[in-house]
C-alpha cells in the first residue's frame, strides 16, 4: 500500500469514526448525509493529489479546506495557521503596527466595524460600514480575515493603500494610510463643565479598573451626571463588558446571558455594589460602530433602566467566539453561542436602538473631525471635545443637565 493510499485510508477511517461516534445524537438519514459528504471530501482530496498539474502538500490542502469550512459559517469564525495564531496572541498585548481599524467580514469582503480613535484610519475619515475591496491594488474577494489584517499591518512609517466602497457613494474611494505604532489607550475622561465624560475605545484587559478610576475621579468633583461614550467601540472581552456594567448596576441585576446550540445558558450578574450611585444620571452614546462588548453594556444599562441611550443604532454583533488551539500549533476561532440582553433580546444583525435617536450625517462628521484635526495641529493633546459640532454629545449633556434618569426602549 503506497503512502497516499495509507493516508486516504487513515482520513476515511477518521471520518467514519467521527460519523459513528456521533450516531447516538443523530438520526439515520443525517448520518448517511454526513458520510456522503465526507466521502466527497476524500474523493476530491484523492483526485487532486493524483491529477493536479503540480505537487501539492497535504498540509496546504487540509489548511485550505479548514479555512473554507470556517469561512462558510459566519464572518467571525476562522481558521488560524500556526503563524496567524501567533500573531493573534501578540495582538492581545494591545500594541502593534497598523492603521487602527477593527475589521469583520461581510459577504466575503472585509468590512470596517470601527476605526480606533486617534489612529491613522480615524484621522483619514475611515468609517464603520466601509467595505475594503482592494489592498495595495489587490482584490480582497478571496482573502481570509487574517490575510486582510496581515496585509494592512506592517512596519510603522510604511504606507498602505486601501480602496473602499462606502454606502451612498457611487465610486470607490482610494485612501493612502501611513502605518503607525498602534497602542490602544482604551479609557480617557474629562469634564464638560458640570458633566463628566468618559470615552471607552475598546474592551481590552483591565479597562473596567480604568473606568472605575474615571468614575471615582469625576463623582468626587461633584459632576451632575456622566456621559459614557461607546461610539466606534468595536468591543473586546466579555468579562470586561460585565465588569464595566456592574459599576453602574445594583448588585444582583442581570447583565447578559449566553446560550449555546445545546441550550446551555450562562448568566452574568452584577456581583457587587455599584461604584456610581443610582441617583447619578447616566447617558450612553452609541452609533453604528458600537459592537459586541459595547452592545452588552448598552443593552444591560438600557434594559435595567439605568441609562438613556443616545445616538444611532448599533452594529449588531451578538455572537461569542472561543479560540480552540489545535495540536500542530494552529487554532480555530469558533462562534459557540449568542448573547442576549437582560430582557431576552437577541440583537444579532439587528443592533440596539437608542432611546433618543440623534443622527449625524456625512457633512457633520467631516466638520467635527476637521475641527479636531485643526486643534491637534495647533498642539492640543488628550481629549478634544466639540459639543457644539457634535449633536449626539450635545444632546447627552443636555439630558444630564435636565436631571432625567434612565429609561428603556424595548425595541431591539
Amino acid at each position: 500500500m503506497n503512502r497516499f493510499k495509507l493516508l486516504s485510508l487513515l482520513v476515511a477511517t477518521f471520518l467514519v469514526g467521527f460519523v459513528l461516534g456521533s450516531a447516538g445524537a443523530s438520526q439515520g438519514n443525517r448520518q448517511e448525509d454526513d458520510y456522503r459528504y465526507f466521502r466527497i471530501l476524500t474523493d476530491v482530496f484523492r483526485m487532486v493529489k493524483e491529477n493536479y498539474v503540480e505537487n501539492v502538500s497535504t498540509k496546504d490542502m487540509i489548511y485550505g479546506a479548514l479555512n473554507g469550512m470556517m469561512k462558510s459559517l459566519d464572518p467571525f469564525s476562522t481558521f488560524l495557521t500556526p503563524e496567524q495564531y501567533g500573531e493573534f496572541k501578540q495582538e492581545t498585548e494591545g500594541e502593534f503596527g497598523g492603521v487602527g481599524i477593527e475589521i469583520g467580514m461581510d459577504k466575503g469582503r472585509p468590512i470596517v466595524i470601527s476605526p480606533i480613535e486617534g489612529t491613522p484610519a480615524h484621522r483619514a475619515g475611515i468609517r464603520s460600514g466601509d467595505m475594503i475591496i482592494e489592498i495595495d491594488g489587490e482584490d480582497t474577494s478571496n482573502m481570509s480575515l487574517f490575510d486582510v489584517v496581515k496585509r494592512i499591518r506592517g512596519k510603522p512609517g510604511t504606507k498602505v493603500n486601501l480602496t473602499i466602497l462606502r454606502k451612498g457613494q457611487e465610486k470607490p474611494i482610494k485612501v493612502e494610510l501611513e502605518r503607525a505604532r498602534i497602542r490602544i489607550e482604551s479609557v480617557k475622561w474629562t469634564r464638560i463643565e458640570d458633566v463628566g465624560y468618559i470615552k471607552l475605545s475598546q474592551f481590552t484587559e483591565g479597562v473596567s479598573r480604568d473606568i472605575e478610576k474615571a468614575v471615582r475621579s469625576l463623582t468626587s468633583q461633584g459632576v451632575k451626571g456622566i456621559v459614557l461614550d461607546l461610539r466606534n467601540d468595536p468591543g473586546g472581552l466579555l468579562t470586561e463588558a460585565v465588569n464595566v456594567s456592574e459599576l453602574f448596576l445594583k448588585e444582583g441585576k442581570l447583565i447578559v446571558y449566553t446560550k449555546t446550540k445545546q441550550g446551555e445558558v450562562n448568566r452574568y450578574f452584577a456581583r457587587k455594589k455599584p461604584t456610581v450611585n443610582e441617583d447619578v444620571p447616566l447617558v450612553v452614546l452609541i452609533n453604528r460602530g458600537s459592537a459586541s462588548a459595547s452592545e452588552i453594556v448598552a443593552g444591560a444599562l438600557q434594559d435595567n433602566k439605568r441609562a438613556i441611550l443616545v445616538g444611532e443604532k448599533t452594529f449588531g454583533k451578538a455572537s461569542v467566539q472561543n479560540i480552540i488551539p489545535l495540536e500542530d500549533g494552529s487554532a480555530i476561532k469558533l462562534t459557540v453561542a449568542y448573547y442576549y440582553t437582560p430582557l431576552g433580546r437577541l440583537i444579532h444583525k439587528k443592533g440596539i436602538q437608542p432611546d433618543v435617536e440623534v443622527a449625524m450625517d456625512e457633512k457633520q462628521e467631516e466638520k467635527l473631525q476637521e475641527a479636531i484635526r485643526q486643534k491637534r495641529l495647533q498642539g492640543q493633546t488628550g481629549l478634544i471635545l466639540e459639543p457644539e459640532l457634535d449633536p449626539q454629545l450635545k444632546k447627552a449633556v443636555d439630558i444630564i443637565r435636565s436631571g432625567k434618569r434612565g429609561y428603556a426602549n424595548s425595541s431591539g
